[in-house]
């Protein structure tokens, strides 16, 4: 491993991919999915993150339809030289919404690619976006074509890397077939491990990063989601099978068994949540969704966690393979995920 500023870790992404932190941070909620959010918050929590090393930005130009992005500008504008210059975007695309802020589908043709990145380089204000991706394959283009359209932003000098969204292991053969692959977006975390059958296998085979979302499980392995909490409008937990009725009850159960494992380590659920993701191998890194500066220093925390062979027979005998109640999405997002099939 080396450094970076103010002495956080660094992995590469892939063979071909850039040196990123080894904590990424997920903007996401920031704009969208998860209800009101504070602005300045969201830009003090941006800058603590840089302050702290983190150069990992994620984003999508659907969440919060182009606001995220427009965040991310301002904060970079405002945030000191060195940290804004180290400041690395990955970005997602294709999403189709209506005016109401529904999901109709994926749009991964090469025209509707390339008119994606257009519109995301002027709400970032940047000559290019680090790393490009579709947020999940559209299943009436094959991705050759699509990862074919990215690969002519990469040459034009629009994009410099390549990355994939919760596609399958077939589908992660056919892209890398066509040009180089950093990495691929996928949720994994100690109650979504379906990627270690044959996805991360593949992955790995292919010299492809990780890049792990809802480490947390949208908060629900954080330890700080409690079984009254009341849910307010816009925020699509509300919607999520994992969060609903008897299926809450039972994997904050799980919580509450991680929670003693934590307690006797000295460290918090998340903490010990996100240690077990980096813990899983240096070509992973895990984004932490955290919208405020409180909960991004937490998550920082696991960096210092070390856990050896006990600790991760102890977590894995809290919370089980395969124990988590529900599925990850509600049943119309599950069917748009080729790493599902």
């Amino acid at each position: 491993m080396t450094t970076t500023r103010n002495s956080l870790t660094t992995r590469t992404l892939g063979t071909t991919g850039p040196a990123v932190s080894a904590l990424g941070l997920g903007c996401m909620g920031m704009s969208a999915l998860y209800g009101e959010s504070d602005r300045a918050e969201s830009i003090a929590t941006i800058h603590a993150a840089l302050d702290a090393g983190v150069t990992l930005l994620d984003t999508g130009d659907f969440y919060g339809m182009g606001h995220n992005e427009l965040l991310i500008a301002e904060a970079l504008r405002s945030a000191p030289a060195a940290a804004r210059e180290q400041a690395l975007t990955s970005v997602k695309f294709g999403a189709l919404r209506t005016v109401e802020g529904a999901f109709t589908g994926y749009d991964g043709r090469p025209a509707a690619v390339k008119n994606f990145a257009a519109y995301s380089l002027q709400r970032l204000g940047s000559d290019h976006i680090d790393i490009y991706r579709i947020a999940r394959v559209d299943p009436d283009v094959p991705i050759e074509e699509t990862v074919g359209a990215i690969a002519e932003l990469v040459e034009a000098g629009h994009v410099r890397h390549i990355g994939l969204s919760e596609v399958g292991a077939d589908t992660l053969r056919r892209a890398a077939a066509v040009a180089p692959i950093a990495d691929l977006q996928i949720e994994y975390s100690l109650v979504s491990r379906s990627i270690e059958e044959k996805i991360l296998p593949t992955a790995r085979e292919l010299g492809i990063g990780i890049t792990a979302y809802g480490v947390l499980s949208r908060g629900l392995i954080s330890g700080h989601f409690t079984r009254d909490r009341a849910l307010g409008p816009g925020d699509f937990r509300g919607m999520s099978p994992r969060f609903q009725g008897d299926n809450l009850g039972r994997n904050l159960d799980l919580v509450d068994r991680l929670r003693e494992v934590a307690e006797a380590k000295g460290v918090t659920v998340a903490q010990t949540a996100v240690a077990w993701v980096l813990a899983r191998g240096e070509d992973i890194v895990p984004l932490v969704g955290a919208r405020r500066r409180d909960r991004l220093a937490e998550a920082l925390g696991a960096l210092d966690l070390t856990l050896d062979a006990a600790d991760l027979a102890a977590i894995e005998a809290a919370v089980p393979a395969g124990a988590a109640a529900g599925d990850r999405y509600p049943a119309a997002q599950m069917a748009h995920l080729d790493s599902e099939r």
